[in-house]
């Protein structure tokens, strides 16, 4: 098997990837701006230092990397230091990005078709919100004497379950944008709000909260969400019942 390099090794969903890649026989490479204990080297997607070099040999790169500025930047000088010898690059997206408008969303479209225009031999994957992102919006509210649920739907998915999936893409090879995937519920934000409040043993009167604007009008459309696609088999509570 060839070399793989990962950026955002570190992250969320890159310490999952990384652990089920090397699981499965796979060498991997963690880039990371300082030298990092284990099977890192350096590179600095912010300005391009180091990544020629950190590339060099590998057959596929999977670009986990985020920040919430810069993606598109990043993720040229990327593909730049890939020139000409051209590895897979497997990218992770988000459902939604074309149709949500938010700033950090119009970014991963942005690198969805620097990766399609490229050259390189690519897969694209989509997914909807991990688990850990909506806990992390309720829990953020833990202090506060009621509980705020946005009036929109979410399909939260596990991130080992986008993990196993982005497996599968290196194994299989270069397959441009793939199906997305989604969790295996689609819930309403107070039902998901309910949830983590019974994990968290707490009590709480949930607020169904209705946002302006474009962005929240499009997660009420369902704009964030892959119905067709509900193949995560994690669910919200089952995610919550390891973490409390």
């Amino acid at each position: 098997m060839g070399d793989v390099l990962v950026t955002g090794g570190t992250g969320n969903l890159g310490r999952v990837v990384c652990e089920k890649l090397r699981e499965a026989g796979h060498e991997v490479r963690v880039l990371s701006r300082r030298p990092q204990p284990g099977h890192s080297v350096r590179g600095d997607l912010r300005t391009g230092e180091g990544v020629p070099a950190a590339v060099e040999g590998v057959d596929t790169i999977l670009h986990l990397a985020t920040a919430p500025r810069g993606d598109a930047e990043a993720c040229s000088r990327l593909i730049a230091a890939t020139q000409p010898r051209g590895p897979h690059m497997i990218f992770t997206s988000i459902v939604g990005v074309d149709r949500i408008p938010l700033a950090y969303y119009a970014a991963k479209a942005e690198c969805e078709r620097l990766i399609e225009t490229s050259g390189l031999p690519y897969t694209i994957q989509r997914a909807t919100q991990f688990h850990s992102l909506i806990m992390r919006v309720f829990h953020a509210q833990r202090r506060l004497p009621l509980m705020f649920a946005p009036t929109c739907d979410f399909q939260p998915v596990d991130v080992h379950d986008v993990a196993d999936r982005l497996v599968q893409h290196v194994d299989a090879g270069p397959r441009e944008r793939v199906p997305d995937i989604g969790g295996p519920e689609i819930r309403s934000g107070h039902s998901l709000a309910k949830a983590y409040l019974g994990a968290a043993r707490r009590r709480r009167r949930v607020v169904n909260l209705a946002l302006p604007g474009r962005v929240f009008s499009s997660f009420r459309a369902g704009a964030n969400l892959a119905p067709d696609q509900a193949n995560g088999g994690v669910t919200f509570e089952e995610f919550l019942a390891e973490r409390f």
